[in-house]
């Protein structure tokens, strides 16, 4: 199963957060079991169409995904997926 890493600054949003292994052959169905894990997270990465959110970055290894629309990048039992909350500012 995929290893999904987190950065803290989820956690302000989720305390009880933790970087975890998960079910899913795409980006997709990663996003979706940690949904039903942690609930709420998913409307935190991806809007209401399932597109990943301006705000948020996903890396699977040290590749960011291509597909920012569907998030049908492929993750296999061996891949590392970093979940990141992107930051902006001056």
């Amino acid at each position: 199963m995929p290893h999904v890493k987190f950065t803290k600054n989820l956690q302000r949003f989720f305390p009880q957060l933790t970087d975890t292994t998960i079910e899913g052959d795409t980006v997709a169905e990663v996003v979706s079991a940690l949904d039903q894990r942690y609930p709420g997270l998913a409307a935190y990465i991806v809007d209401e169409r399932g597109t990943l959110r301006q705000h948020v970055n996903i890396f699977i290894g040290e590749e960011m995904i291509h597909d920012r629309e569907a998030l049908q990048d492929a993750v296999n039992a061996d891949s590392k997926v970093f979940v990141f909350q992107a930051l902006s500012g001056g």
